[in-house]
């Protein structure tokens, strides 16, 4: 009898699955052979195996397969010589179908037995240990499926597919234990036990053969960074095989850019600690010599285009430090200026003469022939919801017209403004039917215009605010924008409804409605207590209409009519003035209090002109917009003045992510009344300009600008028995803030990149500086020294004002009772101050989150230059509110 040893190979599995690793035992080939090493091998049997012939062959075991399908997996026939190495092959033949557990061959007088245990099929999949990779990116990678017959190598790769995932992540300390849970009707649960580890930290950076820039300088040009506590944040400092190779060409960039030009790479080789935990990279680098520029020429064979002329206004001449980025640059800018003449596929190639002698590169610049191209065809592809007028109103081109770089890259800025599609739109150039035909393409993804806010938060300015909005900026596709919102807070309530229509009767003129009630509180402060003054009733509407008198110059011409009605509580009125008749009391209110009360409509006619070159009008990285607003109040209503506003901002990408912005306003307002009130301005308080939070960061609301403040009368401590001095603590003021005729401010920003993490939450920091004023108005008749009293006569109170202190005693002499007599109230003095066009300045940093409970938005500031009765504030936040 031949009989097959295979106890080694059948134990075999386990051993191999329980030892795999990632960065340690055999590898899949070491296994493969060990496996084929410990198969098991026919032993001979006692007869002669040359003298019997195979007379039967019988399959046991087998639950799936059928007899005949096995049988044809071997060599072995009826008829055939029984010999060893006939049954070691069959056994070879049979186990490298990776079916089969355990297979035996025996022979009884030539009728072969063959015994077969067949492979589990696999019941299900279970992956422990996976924190940092989910389950939803682990089970795609895995080949073994469930209800498939499980095999070693198909398990085997899985465990190196696994660990290629984790070591993408940088995590090469990871290891994968594949494990078999056995359960009846031969089927088993496979179990990767995944250990993690921690991520495989760059510890060092080293570069060898240096000599022209330091190690500092060639670190900071990397992507790849070194592990340092202050980088704790940072996931460039893990090690990553694709950002070491793209380090080798941003280290071969700067040489180029700095004018080495034989500059290369020799060698960069990554080595893991032996903990696994951390990796040390050596570059060795050969920088060779700085070269300059030789002769610089264009040859054109554009029949527009003078390579004289050209090469003139290049920006690289013969003897500059040769710089390769200055020469994609004009490589670029040549081809964007011939597509501007209508060569789309112009192409511009740089020919170089390097003179290793002199250590001078010549470049030219060669302009091949290309046909003038027309745009054959536009299509907008994508859009599902959005009208494709839409989208073809935007672009600046037709179909039939010369192509026009410039004008491709507007109306892409035009598209990507509409706020509809993906951030990273771009129109697409294509080939048309003939060389000189061309096909954009406008490929849309659209995201969701429709906008559903119901949101509570809390403002520094405002306490506790609730908010209720409905919008939606394409409304029916039609690229309308239309909109109710309602907001609640301490001091502010308001409920406006809008629509716009870019696109009037498809024509380019734009129209719009709205329709609001607005009721704003104004306040001042006492002892840090908020303090209602005066309450403001709006209600009303505006219609405007806008025509483009070119590319980026807009006309909006607008009406509006606002029914405005001004109070003040009913402990600012008193009969003092005229006994019987409540009056607003100038000694409670002020005199500019009781001049702003009253009913009062303004019929307003404004027209504006804007001048818009942004990028992106929702978040600019480039641009200016610019724009002039004039308000003339007076065509019907009481009210009548004239209004004049200015504004601009300018916007640069500098670099890095890095995007600078500077921006500035002013404005002026002038009454057409004369409304003959001594120390009264004729400009009403409610049309003035203000100047504060949230405009200007680092003062409050209101908090800049000509004001009166009422301070207490304190006791003189360096002369007790003197007259009574103002007290200089702001809190024991009232501080009522005038506003002025005149304002402007100035703003310079810098908005830093952050990491793709934190970009992908929406923060974006920036550092800033502020600078403003507000000044004007007519200064207010302030009211001296005066002391209030209370006189209590048989049971009678009675309130009062004195000039001085040496007139309260003898008020009350002739009441007697008990009770009877003056009580003495706070004496305070007024005084108006703040009214100057000297600047205020403020810096600070701040933070914009589009946090998951709506838009957030954080200040820290400093206050460099403020005048007297500025209200100051260092910190200030907003949750819930737009921004």
């Amino acid at each position: 009898m031949v009989r097959c040893v295979n106890a080694c190979y059948a134990s075999s599995l386990p051993a191999l699955l329980l030892g795999t690793t990632i960065l340690s035992g055999l590898p899949s080939s070491a296994l493969a052979q060990a496996s084929v090493d410990a198969a098991p091998v026919a032993e001979e049997a006692p007869a002669n195996p040359a003298e019997t012939a195979i007379k039967s062959i019988n399959v046991v075991g087998n639950q799936r397969l059928e007899p005949q399908t096995i049988l044809s997996y071997t060599r072995m026939r009826v008829g055939q010589p029984y010999t060893k190495e006939a049954a070691d092959q069959a056994l070879k033949d049979l186990y490298e179908t990776e079916l089969f557990a355990d297979v035996q061959v025996r022979n009884q007088a030539g009728h072969v037995e063959i015994e077969v245990r067949e492979n589990p099929v696999v019941n299900r999949i279970i992956l422990e240990g996976n924190k940092r990779i989910k389950d939803d990116k682990i089970l795609p990678e895995i080949k073994v499926a469930p209800r498939q017959i499980f095999t070693r190598s198909k398990v085997r790769a899985d465990v190196a597919r696994i660990i290629e995932l984790y070591k993408r992540q940088g995590r090469f300390a990871a290891t994968v234990e594949p494990k078999m849970v056995m359960l009846d009707q031969n089927r088993v649960d496979i179990v990767f036990e995944i250990t993690e580890g921690d991520k495989s930290k760059v510890r060092q950076i080293n570069i060898i053969g240096n000599e022209k820039f330091s190690d500092g300088d060639l670190r900071s040009e990397m992507v790849t960074k070194q592990a340092r506590f202050f980088r704790l944040f940072s996931s460039n400092t893990s090690y990553d095989p694709d950002r070491l190779a793209f380090d080798q060409q941003k280290l071969r960039q700067f040489y180029l850019t700095e004018g080495y030009a034989d500059f290369r790479v020799v060698s960069a080789v990554a080595e893991l600690t032996p903990d696994k935990k951390d990796f040390i990279i050596t570059y060795v680098v050969e920088e060779g010599e700085r070269y300059k520029f030789g002769a610089v020429s264009v040859d054109s064979q554009l029949r527009d285009f003078d390579g004289d002329v050209l090469a003139k206004r290049l920006p690289m001449k013969s003897g500059d430090w040769y710089n390769a980025k200055q020469v994609e640059d004009t490589i670029e800018g040549l081809n964007e200026t011939a597509g501007t003449f209508g060569y789309a596929f112009a192409d511009v190639r740089p020919q170089y003469e390097r003179d290793k002698e002199d250590l001078t590169m010549g470049v030219t610049f060669v302009i091949a022939e290309a046909p003038r191209v027309y745009v054959e065809r536009i299509d907008v592809n994508g859009n599902t919801l959005t009208q494709d007028k839409v989208v073809r109103r935007e672009f600046r081109l037709g179909e039939g017209d010369a192509f026009n770089s410039l004008q491709v890259k507007r109306s892409t800025n035009r598209i990507k403004s509409l706020g509809y599609f993906q951030e990273k739109f771009e129109v697409e150039q294509k080939p048309g039917s003939a060389p000189d035909r061309i096909v954009l393409e406008a490929n849309v993804e659209e995201r969701p215009t429709g906008e559903l806010q119901l949101s509570a938060g809390f403002s520094s300015i405002e306490s506790f605010i609730f908010q209720a909005s409905v919008r939606q900026r394409n409304f029916r596709g039609r690229g309308q924008t239309i909109g109710l919102s309602g907001s609640y807070s301490k001091y502010t309530k308001s409920v406006e409804a809008s629509f716009t229509e870019p696109y009037v009767f498809d024509r380019n003129v734009s129209a719009g409605i709205d329709i609001y009630r607005r009721d704003y509180d104004s306040f001042n402060y006492f002892n840090r207590d908020r303090n209602t003054t005066y309450e403001q009733s709006t209600t009303g509407f505006q219609i405007r209409a806008g025509v483009p008198l070119s590319e980026y110059i807009t006309a909006v011409a607008r009406y509006t009519l606002n029914y405005d009605d001004i109070s003040l509580g009913s402990r600012f009125f008193t009969d003092r003035v005229t006994p019987g008749v409540l009056e607003c009391d100038p000694l409670l209110a002020g005199r500019y209090l009781c001049d702003a009360i009253g009913k009062r409509t303004s019929s307003i006619i404004g027209l504006s002109l804007i001048y818009d070159t942004l990028d992106n009008r929702i978040r600019p990285s480039r641009g200016l917009l610019a724009s002039i607003n004039t308000d003339v109040a007076g065509l019907g209503g009481s009210v009548k003045y004239a209004r004049i506003r200015a504004n601009a901002a300018k916007y640069w990408p500098i670099g890095g992510g890095f995007i600078f912005s500077v921006s500035g306003e002013g404005g002026a307002i002038k009454s057409l009344e004369n409304r003959n009130i001594p120390n009264v301005d004729d400009v009403r308080l409610t049309d003035r300009f203000f100047l504060g939070e949230p405009q200007m960061r680092g003062f409050d609301i209101r908090g800049v600008g000509p004001r009166v403040l009422r301070k207490q009368l304190i006791e003189n401590p360096d002369d007790p028995d003197g007259p009574l001095i103002p007290s200089e603590l702001r809190r024991n003021a009232t501080d009522d803030a005038l506003g002025g005729k005149y304002y402007y401010l100035a703003r310079a920003e810098l908005e830093i990149p952050l990491g793709s993490g934190a970009r992908e939450l929406g923060l974006r920091p920036s550092i800033f500086v502020d600078a403003g004023a507000v000044w004007g108005i007519t200064t207010p008749a302030a009211i001296p020294a005066t002391f209030p009293y209370t006189v209590v006569c048989n049971g009678v109170s009675e309130n009062g004002y004195a000039n001085s202190q040496d007139e309260i005693p003898a008020l009350g002499a002739e009441c007697v009772a008990d009770g009877d007599g003056v009580v003495e109230g706070t004496p305070f003095q007024e005084f108006f101050v703040g009214n100057t066009w000297k600047p205020r300045v403020a810096i600070g940093i701040g933070v914009n989150w589009n946090s998951p409970f709506g838009p957030f938005r954080i200040d820290f500031s400093k206050v460099l230059l403020k005048r007297e009765g500025d209200d100051t504030k260092s910190f200030t936040f907003n949750v819930g509110t737009q921004f």
